[in-house]
C-alpha cells in the first residue's frame, strides 16, 4: 500500500469516527440524516481508496443518495418536535456495545495486516480465480467472469438493494398520484 493510500485511509477513518460521535451527540433528526449521508459518502470514498469501486458505487447510490432521500421524505411525513428524548443511559445496550468492543479488540490482533497481498486468503483465492476462471466460464476478462459468475449472488444482491431502494423512493414520491 502506498503512502498516499495509507494517509487517505487514516484521514477518512478519523472523519468517520468524528461523524460517529457527532451522530451520537446530535438530537435533531434532520441534522442526523444529513450526517448519516456524509458518513455514507465517506464510506464510499474509503471503499474507493481500497480499490473496491463496485462497493463504492453501491454505497454512494444507496447509502448517500437513496437512503438520505428516503429518510428526508419520511421526516417530512411525520410530526417533529414530539420526539421522546432519553437522558438516561440504557444499561443493556451499553453492556452489549461494550461486549462487542471487547470481542473485536480480542480478535483484531489475529487478523492479517491491512492490505497484505501475501496473506493466506489473498493468495489462495487469487490464484484459484486466475487459474480456473477461463476454463470454468469461458470469459476472457477475469474481472467480468468473477463478478458475473463466482460473485453472481453478491452482484445480484447489490442490484436487488438498488432496485428496492429506487422502487421505495418512487412509491413515496408518487404517493399523491395514482401511478408510479
Amino acid at each position: 500500500m502506498s503512502n498516499i493510500n495509507f494517509i487517505m485511509n487514516v484521514v477518512l477513518s478519523l472523519f468517520l469516527v468524528f461523524m460517529s460521535f457527532s451522530l451520537m451527540l446530535s438530537k435533531n433528526l434532520t441534522v442526523n440524516v444529513v450526517m448519516m449521508c456524509i458518513f455514507s459518502f465517506l464510506m464510499a470514498l474509503l471503499y474507493l481508496v481500497m480499490d473496491a469501486p463496485d462497493v463504492a458505487i453501491t454505497e454512494a447510490a444507496v447509502g448517500a443518495c437513496m437512503t438520505t432521500v428516503l429518510m428526508l421524505i419520511t421526516l417530512s411525513l411525520i410530526e417533529t418536535g414530539k420526539e421522546k428524548i432519553y437522558d438516561s443511559i440504557k444499561i443493556f445496550p451499553m453492556i452489549t456495545a461494550l461486549g462487542v468492543f471487547v470481542s473485536l479488540m480480542y480478535v483484531i490482533p489475529d487478523l492479517p495486516i491491512f492490505g497484505d497481498a501475501d496473506s493466506f486468503a489473498n493468495n489462495h483465492v487469487a490464484s484459484y480465480y486466475v487459474k480456473n476462471t477461463y476454463s470454468y466460464m469461458g470469459i476472457p476478462n477475469i474481472v467480468t467472469a468473477i463478478l458475473a459468475s463466482f460473485r453472481g449472488y453478491d452482484t445480484f444482491g447489490e442490484t436487488v438493494v438498488i432496485f428496492t431502494a429506487s422502487l421505495g423512493i418512487s412509491l413515496l414520491l408518487a404517493k399523491d398520484n395514482n401511478h408510479v
